[in-house]
């Protein structure tokens, strides 16, 4: 009976997902939005980041969202972020932009996908002042020491009295030979860490911004939010050692944060575009998330924004996707198999072998109310243990809307570069 329930629910909500009208009908929905966010159900699936393209060009072009923020490390992204404003030291080409997504998972960001975009980005931007440019920013937390650097390497160019601040905050962390881990051991455990120099640091430079000449903006607030980054990323890895629930919210607070500066920045009616994981655009009190202590992205921006946040997520029923066996080891080119029986992307497959858009109610007295099994695959993947890759959800509370793309095929990377392991999920 839960099963016809079910089944009756999405075919009365669904519609065909890759029409011009499916499209409209979805861009209509976000008029009162200001935070657009869109997910994924792996951070390696092709058709995730080519449809979430395409939405962001049709709203960026046709109603004014400000910039994209993704969950991407701060430095790496701004460097692109340069390219697609066309400043005049940014690299020649959006491959070369590219070079500093050098951390693992490289694949996420340093991708044909992410290229294509750039080069459209760029074109948007071409003939606008600086004001009106379109951004790229990466919002997470893993750059400590890349955040470090660029930190510096900005001071250096501004107050001397800044510049020996940081030196001397920073002085903390030398004994680490820039490793997070050990880092986050002799903070957690031994009290040896480096937050009370973070702390006074950053609030040197808060809002610096504000006072910049109007051509040294954007650099005062990517130095101010690279430090944020280090406060971040300081206190992820000091609880990670202890506490998976403490890091992961420190984490998706951290994200909303710099989301709010940036936000700040681009003026009080900008609209953003958000791009990160499903489990953390999706509210989590729709999931066992919240059974864990667990907030995120999602949760924190529905609390306070309320109906200005619009998330949509993703799922595919097969296909392939870009992925590692563990932490740190080289991508790989998997098969994703079938969803498993009675699982949310099972039973769209079931609806109908076909993409599909919904447009989800919270109150929907099914989807509203029945927990669903739905799948998130992760920077590290087994799928010989798809049980384990399931998310109870109650679907029309995770998302105002889901896009289910039935057969996915994996991202295109643009190279094998390096390795150095992030604890991404």
């Amino acid at each position: 009976m839960r099963e016809a329930l079910i089944m009756e629910a999405i075919h009365r909500l669904a519609a065909p997902f890759g029409t011009k009208e499916t499209m409209d009908q979805l861009i209509g929905h976000m008029d009162d939005a200001r935070y657009v966010l869109l997910g994924e159900a792996s951070h390696g699936t092709s058709d995730f980041y080519t449809v979430r393209t395409e939405l962001s060009k049709r709203l960026i072009a046709e109603h004014g969202f400000r910039f994209i923020a993704v969950e991407g490390d701060w430095p790496a992204c701004y460097t692109l972020n340069r390219y697609i404003k066309g400043y005049p030291d940014a690299a020649a080409d959006a491959a070369a932009a590219m070079n500093d997504f050098n951390r693992w998972p490289t694949w996420m960001w340093a991708n044909k996908e992410i290229q294509e975009l750039a080069e459209w980005l760029r074109e948007f931007n071409k003939d606008k002042p600086d004001s009106e440019k379109v951004g790229f920013y990466g919002i997470d937390v893993y750059s400590l020491w890349e955040s470090m650097d660029e930190i510096l390497k900005y001071l250096a160019t501004q107050d001397k009295a800044d510049l020996q601040a940081a030196r001397r905050a920073f002085e903390c962390f030398e004994p680490f030979s820039r490793d997070e881990q050990s880092y986050g051991i002799s903070a957690s455990l031994y009290g040896e860490g480096c937050e009370d120099h973070v702390i006074a640091l950053l609030g040197r430079l808060q809002d610096k911004w504000k006072a910049a000449h109007p051509k040294d903006q954007e650099r005062a607030l990517s130095a101010e939010l690279n430090a944020m980054a280090v406060k971040g990323v300081e206190a992820y890895y000091r609880t990670m050692i202890r506490h998976d629930s403490d890091s992961w919210n420190i984490r998706d607070r951290h994200m909303v944060s710099a989301l709010e500066k940036l936000m700040e920045f681009h003026g009080g009616n900008a609209r953003v575009l958000v791009w990160e994981h499903n489990t953390h655009i999706g509210d989590a009190r729709a999931t066992d998330m919240a059974d864990d202590g667990m907030v995120n992205v999602g949760q924190l921006l529905r609390e306070k924004h309320g109906r200005q946040v619009y998330a949509i997520g993703f799922g595919t029923y097969e296909g392939t996707v870009i992925a590692g066996r563990s932490w740190g080891a080289p991508m790989e080119e998997m098969k994703v198999p079938p969803a498993i029986k009675n699982s949310w992307e099972e039973l769209l497959h079931r609806n109908g072998n076909k993409d599909q858009l919904l447009l989800l109610d919270p109150e929907d007295p099914v989807l509203g109310e029945i927990t669903i099994g739905h799948r998130a695959i992760g920077v590290v993947y087994h799928p010989e243990r798809e049980r384990g890759n399931y998310v109870p959800t109650v679907i029309s509370r995770r998302y105002n809307a889901f896009i289910h793309l039935d057969n996915t095929k994996a991202l295109r990377p643009l190279a094998f570069l390096p390795s150095g392991v992030a604890g991404r999920e």
